[in-house]
């Protein structure tokens, strides 16, 4: 169990699974920057929260719900959850811009919600779904043990690398397109610099055998 002042936001996992060097930048040195991907998805947030909870047939809707687990040592808020008013189901909804991804970088992020939910409600939470703005559909996500795994063990990872205080180094690859902090982040100029390191590395180590 975790105490209230270790809980780590659980946006942070979605940000670990996407890069541990945008993690990092984030938490640990407070490094945020604004890019249209950024923007878009603030702009869907607010719409999100800015509805009042209802209650339609078969569901009550709830937007907005402050989450937390102990156990993960996680705080957040759910965009949206909602609970079946003719069966026990709980699901939470996740709003993002983008589309689908094939990773599970938003799923992760969307259990880890349910799981908060199971500790907060004592009660089961089977899945949840998200919502992508530029499809304007919803993935419904199941909570499977696998699923379940990650996020025990990205939430740990999370805290350890908090625990640290290190920033990791970066790893260049397709994912640097998309992110806002590519101009704090240099991911090509300190790749070329970590090559050049590891080139004088052998290099040294080369004329110390001869």
């Amino acid at each position: 169990m975790y105490s209230e002042d270790e809980l780590l936001p659980i946006s942070a996992l979605q940000h670990l699974a996407f890069c541990p060097r945008q993690c990092a930048l984030i938490h640990i040195e407070r490094v945020w920057a604004e890019n249209l991907y950024t923007v878009e998805g603030n702009i869907l947030h607010e719409t999100v929260d800015a509805g009042q909870d209802e209650t339609r047939p078969d569901v009550r809707m709830a937007r907005s719900l402050e989450l937390r687990s102990l156990r993960l040592g996680l705080v957040g808020i759910a965009d949206l959850v909602e609970f079946s008013t003719s069966q026990p189901t709980v699901q939470p909804i996740e709003f993002k811009r983008g589309r689908k991804k094939a990773s599970d970088i938003d799923r992760i992020q969307l259990c880890a919600q349910g799981m908060c939910l199971e500790e907060m409600l004592d009660c089961s939470v089977d899945s949840g779904a998200i919502f992508y703005g530029k499809t304007r559909r919803r993935e419904q996500v199941m909570f499977d043990d696998t699923l379940r795994e990650s996020v025990e063990k990205t939430s740990r990872d999370l805290h350890q690398l908090i625990a640290s205080g290190k920033t990791p180094a970066p790893i260049l690859g397709p994912h640097c397109d998309a992110c806002s902090l590519r101009q704090y982040c240099l991911p090509q100029t300190s790749h070329r610099k970590h090559r050049v390191e590891a080139w004088l590395a052998r290099m040294t180590k080369g004329d110390s055998n001869a």
